[in-house]
């Protein structure tokens, strides 16, 4: 079975900048995991456990953050790109670029914490970003980001 090797947070890196599910100018982890298109929720697939276990590998890695980035919908974004999200903060928007972590609360419930951007950014991604020049970060990012 394909999903049985699927590594998540290997995806995320490999493509950089991935969708949580749904269409878009991107992969998506849902139907990555899924191993085909999903038509309509996810959470109402075969494989929604699969896919809810990937997604929750990819928020609690230290080397993806989560932003309402592409499309407005939850997007995930390898640590390598951070500088080029950083370099292009005033062309995608400082809105589009707080981080967004779901966090359990006691009962169960889940909910959102925004950390509004530039708080994410270290000192060290700070400094990569510098070096970039506004081409090269688009270059970097894809084909999604508009000029």
């Amino acid at each position: 079975m394909a999903s049985k090797r699927f590594d998540p947070v290997k995806f995320v890196e490999k493509y950089g900048v991935v969708l949580a599910s749904g269409n878009g100018p991107v992969p998506n982890v849902a139907e990555s995991v899924a191993c085909e298109p999903i038509r309509g929720s996810w959470w109402g697939h075969k494989r929604s456990h699969e896919i809810f276990a990937a997604l929750n590998l990819i928020e609690d890695s230290p080397d993806v953050l989560c932003f309402r980035l592409v499309a407005k919908k939850v997007t995930f974004v390898h640590r390598r790109l951070w500088p080029a999200l950083v370099r292009l903060a005033e062309t995608l928007g400082k809105d589009r670029l707080a981080a967004v972590k779901q966090e359990h609360t006691r009962t169960g419930a889940h909910r959102n914490v925004v950390t509004p951007f530039p708080k994410w950014v270290s000192a060290d991604v700070k400094k990569k970003a510098a070096a970039l020049d506004a081409d090269t970060a688009r270059a970097q990012l894809g084909a999604w980001v508009s000029p």
